[in-house]
C-alpha cells in the first residue's frame, strides 16, 4: 500500500469524524463550555479566597493554562467514546473489508481530536480574554504555546483511543474523560502546589500535567520555564510513543477477530 493511499485513507478518516462533529457538536459545546464555566466559578467565587503565590499575578492569569488543559484535554479524552463506538456498532464489519492499515483508524481519531480540540482551545482563550485574562506572549511564545496545547491534546488522544480500545462498551470508555479532567486540580494549575498538604504537594509535583501548565504559564506570562519546557515534552512523548503503537495493534487484532 503507497504512502499516498494510506495517506488518502487518513484524510477521509479525519474529514469523516469532523463532520460527525459538526452534524452533532453536543461533544464540542461540552467541552469548550465546561472549563469555561469551571475558569468563571474559579476566578469569581473562590478566587479572592486563592493566593497565587505572587502579588503581581492574578488569579485568572494563574489559571488560564489549567483551563486551557481542561477544555483541550476533556474534549481529547472523549475520543475514547468514538473509538468505542466504531469497535462496538457497525463500522467494525465495513473497517474489516477495508484494505486500509492498522493504524489509520486510530491515527485518523487522533488528528481529529487535535483539530476539534485547538478550536475548543481557542474558544476557551477568547472567553479568558473576556474575563480579564491579560497576556505578554511574544509571537515566538504563541507559536510555542500553540504546539504545546497540540502536543498536549494529541498525547491525551492517544492515550484515549488505546483506552476506548481496551474497554468494551462506550459507558466505560467515557470514564477516562473523568479522570483527564481531574488531573489539572491535582497539579499546579488551580492552586500551587506548595499550599497543598505533604502527600498531595509529593503528587502535584510529581505527576505530568504540572510541567505543561508550568510551561503554559511560563509562555503566556513571559515568566521563566525553568526546567518545566523539557519535562512536559518528555511526558507528552512519552505518552505518545507508548500508546500510539500498542493501539495499533490492538485494532489489528480485534478486527481481525
Amino acid at each position: 500500500m503507497s504512502a499516498l493511499t494510506t495517506a488518502g485513507d487518513l484524510r477521509r478518516l479525519v474529514v469523516r469524524d469532523l463532520r460527525r462533529e459538526v452534524r452533532v457538536p453536543d461533544g464540542l459545546i461540552v467541552n469548550t463550555a465546561l472549563p469555561v464555566i469551571i475558569m468563571v466559578l474559579f476566578v469569581y467565587v473562590f478566587g479572592g479566597a486563592i493566593t497565587t503565590g505572587s502579588s503581581k499575578l492574578d488569579y485568572i492569569d494563574f489559571v488560564v493554562p489549567a483551563v486551557l488543559l481542561m477544555s483541550g484535554g476533556y474534549g481529547a479524552a472523549l475520543t475514547a467514546v468514538s473509538i468505542a463506538e466504531d469497535m462496538t456498532g457497525g463500522m467494525i464489519d465495513r473497517f474489516r473489508t477495508l484494505p486500509i492499515s492498522g493504524w489509520v483508524v486510530p491515527a485518523g481519531h487522533v488528528v481529529a481530536s487535535v483539530i476539534r480540540n485547538l478550536v475548543s482551545c481557542a474558544i476557551a482563550l477568547a472567553a479568558a480574554v473576556l474575563l480579564g485574562f491579560r497576556p505578554d506572549a511574544s509571537p515566538a511564545d504563541w507559536l510555542l504555546v500553540s504546539a504545546l496545547v497540540a502536543a498536549y491534546i494529541l498525547a491525551m488522544s492517544s492515550l484515549a483511543v488505546l483506552w476506548g480500545l481496551l474497554v468494551r462498551s462506550t459507558q466505560a470508555a467515557g470514564a477516562f474523560s473523568f479522570i483527564v479532567l481531574f488531573l489539572p486540580y491535582l497539579s499546579n494549575g488551580v492552586v500551587p502546589s506548595e499550599t497543598m498538604p505533604g502527600a498531595v504537594r509529593w503528587f502535584a509535583e510529581n505527576q505530568p500535567i504540572t510541567p505543561v501548565v508550568d510551561s503554559l504559564r511560563a509562555l503566556l506570562l513571559e515568566l521563566p520555564i525553568g526546567s518545566s519546557g523539557v519535562r512536559a515534552a518528555a511526558w507528552l512523548g512519552g505518552f505518545v510513543l507508548v500508546s500510539a503503537p500498542i493501539a495499533a495493534v490492538m485494532f489489528r487484532r480485534r478486527t481481525a477477530s
